[in-house]
């Protein structure tokens, strides 16, 4: 449950991506700089909270160990993640992008196959490759159909052209960021917790945003004060705050793929966090009734995904008294 709750917020503070990239896209700026600048800015924001907890010698010595691992694991969880988002931002809404990005609940259950969950038994534990949640994956499916629905009157006004803009990038971000984060936790093995990882990934991904900056700075000068002060908070909400509490979150559930699934599910809300953001920030339209009807659904998906959860920990917990008794 605590799980849950940890994703559920994290939802809340990504959904300062979709609110304030949309803004920048607005004003004139450029989605290199409101790409790059996010992680510039991450980098002395977590590198001060890893080296209070004194933990930064350990994270670059774990680094070290397997160089290739992680710039290649950061590049798809954060470079292919959050670049596109950035260019799907120049040709749709937030609430577009972000009921799109939804499709990550069903990526990341298809991702499934591709690694080993820990089976406890009563003569130890073993690791199996994993099995797609089929009962989560439906429960991803209620959440996605109130998605839909709270979208629906207003993709009526998007043309066809601006829906494949959205559509193409969101779904290359949406398998790269769930596997670049479960593998980062296969490389780390438990050693690093989700500040060290974290900041560790975006250490590994500082030569594509260094790139985007150079290219943005060619292109079109230097950012402007808002942009750069949009991109810090998103940067400090989002790309830590956010990061950290889902990251944490997984940590949380690692091992079985089922309640990693209903973690992921979590980041559904980020759509209505968005539309109340894009409400009271950006004078958005007051979504329809059908769109409310969509809300419902989310909703019920999150409580049904809860319980699940709850209900499969607690039978663990059940299954080990027993064989310790």
């Amino acid at each position: 449950m605590r799980s849950i709750l940890l994703g559920v917020s994290a939802a809340f503070f990504f959904a300062f991506t979709f609110v304030l990239n949309r803004s920048m896209d607005l004003s004139g700026g450029s989605w290199m700089w409101t790409a790059s600048l996010r992680f510039i800015f991450m980098v002395p924001l977590l590198g001060a909270l890893v080296l209070l907890r004194g933990k930064f010698r350990t994270l670059i010595q774990e680094m070290r160990k397997n160089p290739k691992a992680w710039l290649l694991w950061s590049f798809l969880g954060f470079g292919l993640f959050y670049a596109p988002l950035c260019i799907a931002a120049a040709y749709g809404p937030g609430w577009l992008i972000a009921g799109t990005w939804q499709i990550t609940i069903i990526s990341g259950s298809l991702l499934v196959p591709l690694f080993y969950e820990t089976i406890h038994t009563s003569g130890g534990t073993i690791k199996r490759r994993g099995i797609i949640p089929w009962k989560g994956l439906s429960m991803s499916l209620l959440i996605l159909a109130g998605i839909i629905l709270m979208q629906i009157q207003h993709a009526q006004n998007v043309s066809v052209a601006e829906v494949l803009m959205v559509l193409i990038p969101v779904l290359i971000a949406s398998f790269a960021y769930p596997l670049g984060n479960r593998k980062m936790m296969e490389v780390c093995e438990g050693r690093l917790d989700a500040f060290e990882r974290v900041l560790g990934m975006t250490i590994a991904s500082l030569p594509i945003w260094i790139l985007l900056a150079v290219i943005a700075f060619v292109d079109t000068g230097m950012p402007s004060s808002s942009q750069t002060f949009q991109s810090f908070v998103v940067a400090l909400a989002s790309g830590v705050i956010a990061t950290v509490l889902f990251f944490k979150a997984t940590d949380m559930v690692k091992g079985d793929m089922q309640r990693l699934a209903s973690v992921e599910a979590t980041q559904s809300l980020a759509v209505v966090f968005t539309l109340i953001g894009e409400i009271s920030i950006l004078s958005g339209a007051l979504p329809p009734l059908l769109s409310w009807i969509g809300v419902l659904l989310v909703v019920i998906g999150m409580v049904l995904h809860s319980y699940n959860s709850r209900r499969k920990s607690n039978s663990t917990k059940n299954q080990k008294q027993t064989v310790s008794a």
